[in-house]
């Protein structure tokens, strides 16, 4: 046979008439799809079939099956993504609120209709509640309203904000540093956000003349 979806839905029908025995294991399942989706999906403009893979992190937590991993794991994984966490030559890690604002409202991007040379967005608001002026917003994620305010940021730039502010950068680059199996995604890691983009989501956060922290 040589159309995947056929084979997984003969599979199926095998499993339902031969009784359990014949039901496929979760690593069959997991081929099976595997298989399926690569033969889905095709290479075109900024898609590329390499999203597909995925990494050792990822594959890890896949591998849990829907349970959390053990301990030793999510630490080694943790320690594995925080040592990718890149900061800013410049030492600067505070941008444009404004300009955060436009990111986190954005949507756009990594699609293969999108140019490759666009900035994303980070549809932030998919996931978070930050500015208390939103109301269509997503609470898969924590809300981030008051974000920089409830952890006492007065000044972003002063040495007594410093650890915060790095581990939000972390966050905000790299979210498997702090949550092994996390869903949120690796924006700077991944190259999905630049880093002055990152840069002005921070503002967004811990700025105190920000929205969402008024």
């Amino acid at each position: 046979m040589k159309n995947t979806h056929l084979k997984l839905s003969l599979i199926a029908a095998a499993a339902l008439v031969s009784g359990c025995a014949m039901t496929p294991s979760a690593q069959d399942v997991d081929l099976a799809t595997s298989q399926a989706l690569k033969n889905s999906f095709r290479e075109q403009g900024d898609a590329k079939l390499d999203r597909l893979v995925l990494d050792a992190s990822n594959q890890a937590c896949s591998d849990a099956q829907d349970k959390s991993v053990d301990d030793k794991l999510a630490k080694s994984i943790e320690e594995a993504n925080l040592n990718t966490v890149k900061f800013p030559a410049d030492g600067n890690l505070i941008g444009n609120w404004a300009e955060g604002e436009k990111i986190a409202q954005n949507g756009r991007g990594l699609t293969w209709t999108d140019k490759a040379a666009d900035a994303n967005g980070g549809s932030c608001y998919n996931c978070h509640q930050i500015s208390k002026a939103e109301v269509s917003y997503g609470s898969l994620g924590p809300s981030l309203y008051n974000y920089g305010k409830l952890r006492g940021v007065t000044d972003p730039t002063a040495v007594a904000s410093k650890p915060i502010v790095d581990y939000t950068w972390g966050k905000l680059w790299n979210s498997k540093a702090y949550n092994a199996c996390s869903g949120m995604p690796r924006f700077g890691h991944a190259g999905i956000l630049t880093v002055e983009q990152i840069k002005d989501v921070m503002a967004l956060l811990l700025d105190p003349k920000s929205p969402v922290n008024q």
